[in-house]
């Protein structure tokens, strides 16, 4: 399968990514950070240079991932001058796509409430009404701006968004009519935190035709005590349940990246020390 890795979970410095990228043999490259600059913010220069740098180096674009959308609430609305501020980001992360070559951009949702859905009784007291369906409206113009300029987007499983499972995921896409535009970016460590099992019915929710791209992590959630812990690859909760994931994508012909997200380190801030222990893993599981 393709494997790759978001690359500030290495370093900032995209040169040194690079060749930690080729000493491991990954291929794809997800941009979030470069530099100190996130996705949309580089100059055109700095684009150009980022750019030359990847197709010197053979390393195709996965995606790019900026946090459009995120931080919003059920309060904002289209149009307004937040969603413009996000909407206008969009355009620029756009621009560069089509520069790098990325086929794929990242979207993510406002900010989560936890009960968006009840029944006898909970419809009246616990839900938070009218938080769902205040986000198709705020991500159409992003579903149509993406059609217009031939990209995909894929929304984030957030472990704090509106979108915080397979399952929200879909039901957003249901919403937009949007399979042509829209995918799920399935990271399974974060759908950890609302307890979907990602397999097999975190991956029931989207193997067909809905899941563009992948994250892998692994993680121990404690939810009750609001704690979220990053583990090895392999030792968190998800260990046990890799191997099938990668099973059934294999099975059912996936043809997107992986991109290992390197958020782990052995408890001194070194992120690359983290990557270094668990790579290995990830390309015994996910590789041929």
């Amino acid at each position: 399968m393709k494997l790759g890795v978001i690359c500030d979970g290495i370093s900032r410095d995209l040169r040194h990514a690079v060749n930690v990228m080729d000493e491991f043999g990954l291929d794809y490259a997800e941009l979030q950070f470069v530099g100190d600059t996130e996705v949309g913010d580089h100059t055109a220069a700095e684009v150009r240079e980022i750019n030359a740098l990847l197709r010197d180096r053979g390393k195709p674009v996965s995606c790019l991932s900026r946090h459009i959308f995120a931080g919003m609430s059920a309060e904002n609305r289209a149009g307004d001058a937040l969603h413009t501020r996000h909407m206008d980001a969009l355009k620029r992360v756009i621009e560069m796509a089509h520069v790098v070559g990325a086929p794929l951009v990242r979207i993510m949702t406002q900010r989560k409430e936890q009960i968006l859905w009840g029944h006898n009784g909970a419809e009246k007291w616990n839900v938070a009404h009218g938080a769902w369906d205040s986000m198709p409206p705020l991500i159409a113009p992003a579903v149509e701006l993406a059609r217009a300029e031939g990209v995909t987007l894929v929304v984030e499983t957030g472990n704090g968004t509106l979108v915080n499972s397979n399952y929200t995921a879909r039901k957003l896409i249901d919403a937009l009519d949007a399979r042509d535009a829209l995918k799920v970016l399935w990271d399974p460590g974060n759908n950890c935190w609302c307890h979907e099992v990602a397999y097999p019915d975190g991956y029931a929710e989207v193997k067909d035709g809905y899941l563009g791209h992948v994250h892998i992590k692994d993680v121990l959630v404690d939810t009750p005590r609001a704690t979220l812990e990053v583990r090895k690859m392999g030792e968190g909760q998800l260990g046990p349940l890799f191997p099938q994931i990668a099973a059934a994508l294999r099975a059912d012909g996936y043809d997107g990246v992986i991109s290992f997200e390197s958020v782990f380190h052995p408890g001194n801030g070194d992120f690359e020390a983290g990557f270094r222990q668990c790579i290995t893993h990830f390309k015994e599981v996910f590789g041929e």
